[in-house]
């Protein structure tokens, strides 16, 4: 029975992101793309340009967080394990071609993640605690009469900050690899997640600007080290993925095989779920900036999308398309680690501490946007019962069924918060300038 209902739910999933998901990413990000003139390719350049220079800059605001610290809250979320375990499932399940789609959606969603974020700033409120509260609950409202789609919203939220998948693949990685007692390794996982999430995104923020640089340096460098042992396949491979992209891919090997639309839907789902494409997590995050102007803290989004999208995820599938491990019939959670075993012997030794740094700064910060979600819900009472839910549901999913269902759930809940989001931005899509000129007055 339990099978089969997340058989049944993988069906609905391929569906929905394959005929609902992906084709309103797309459309929507075609029309923000040639509306802003492809803003998010012309002025990437100005783009990073301006966030080198804001690393030395200093605002004086004092509500509000380091538009610093939101940016890197924001990325550690995104880059997560989703980056090395669920952009390789992407490619065992719809072949070299989902790289592809999911690149295609990377790049229009650098719109999305900048309209999301700029509709947060402009529409944010100043709240007690000396900050703000943003995201699609507060713009939503402009959208749909009444509050209860913004309720809506944010429950599903709530649902998707309890990362029960991040957390089980941590989890497992570590008592696996270093043969530690599974229940110790929960025990403590739950308890620092809890801590740090209850700090809420200035503590988040601060880790994750430490993690994400060093996991960043480490897994570019070997990452780099192997490319450069098998230069001779790039061309090849590069050539299979624009082929297969549009045709599918024939079994092989371990590999079943694929249709244009697996291939399609498993590309686009991967990119959404590891960049957070539309879902509405970066915007309630960079809501929080001490930055005023829109423009600026939105911009911050499409390079985040660049980092996540065009360098880790793309690093990753190159490197089991490189290996052909892609081939094999490996478990999702050890097919990069099998890919660099064959240059690092020892790579399994690092390997959960590779997992800890990506895995840990998505788990609490999305659990940070879950929280803000539930005290939309109840100010009283919200932050209590999402701690509360947050226990059970990690200590649930930590034991029951396997990892890819939780996979399916998360996947599930992204689709249903992209689809209500995408229709707000649509319908607030005038509202949205595209500028890197911030001299400009809004």
């Amino acid at each position: 029975m339990f099978e089969q209902l997340f058989s049944l739910l993988g069906i609905v999933d391929d569906y929905f992101w394959g005929y609902i998901g992906a084709p309103a990413l797309i459309g929507l990000g075609l029309y923000f793309s040639f509306k802003s003139g492809w803003f998010q390719v012309l002025h990437l350049p100005r783009i990073v340009k301006n966030f080198a220079r804001s690393l030395a800059s200093k605002k004086d605001s004092s509500r509000g967080v380091s538009p610093l610290h939101a940016f890197f809250a924001s990325i550690g979320g995104c880059i997560g394990v989703g980056n090395v375990v669920g952009v390789c499932t992407a490619v065992q399940i719809g072949g070299p071609g989902a790289v592809f789609w999911m690149w295609v959606a990377g790049l229009l969603g650098m719109l999305i993640k900048y309209a999301e974020i700029y509709l947060g700033i402009l529409y944010r409120v100043k709240n007690e605690k000396n900050s703000y509260d943003g995201g699609p609950m507060i713009y939503l409202q402009l959208v749909f009469e009444g509050k209860w789609v913004a309720y809506l919203f944010s429950v599903l939220l709530c649902l998707y900050g309890v990362e029960i998948y991040t957390f089980r693949v941590i989890t497992h990685n570590i008592a696996t690899s270093w043969h530690i007692n599974n229940y110790i390794v929960i025990v403590l996982l739950l308890a620092a997640v809890l801590f740090v999430g209850k700090g809420g995104l200035r503590r988040v923020g601060k880790v994750s600007s430490v993690l994400i640089p060093l996991f960043l340096i480490l897994f570019s460098g070997i990452a780099f080290w192997i490319f450069i042992q098998n230069i001779y396949l790039i061309p090849t491979i590069l050539a299979t993925i624009f082929k297969s992209a549009f045709t599918g891919h024939a079994a092989i090997g371990g590999f079943v095989g694929s249709s244009f639309m697996l291939t399609l839907s498993q590309g686009v789902r991967r990119a959404c779920y590891t960049g957070d494409i539309g879902v509405g997590y970066d915007s309630v995050i960079h809501s929080e900036s001490k930055e005023v102007n829109p423009r600026k803290q939105a911009a911050f989004g499409i390079f985040g999308i660049f980092i996540d999208t065009f360098i880790v995820c793309t690093f990753s599938v190159l490197l089991v398309l490189v290996t052909g491990v892609w081939k094999d019939s490996i478990h999702e959670g050890k097919v990069l680690s099998v890919a660099l075993g064959q240059y690092f012997p020892w790579i399994d030794l690092i390997w959960p501490l590779f997992i800890f740094l990506l895995g840990y700064s998505t788990v609490i910060s999305v659990f940070s946007v879950g929280r803000k979600a539930a005290l939309f819900v109840s100010q009283k009472y919200g932050a209590t019962i999402y701690f509360y839910y947050a226990i059970v549901a990690f200590l649930i999913f930590s034991f029951v069924g396997e990892a890819s269902h939780n996979l399916i759930i998360m996947s599930i809940v992204g689709m249903m918060l992209l689809f209500i989001n995408i229709i707000g931005m649509f319908i607030l899509r005038k509202d949205i300038r595209f500028s890197s000129d911030y001299k400009e007055s809004e």
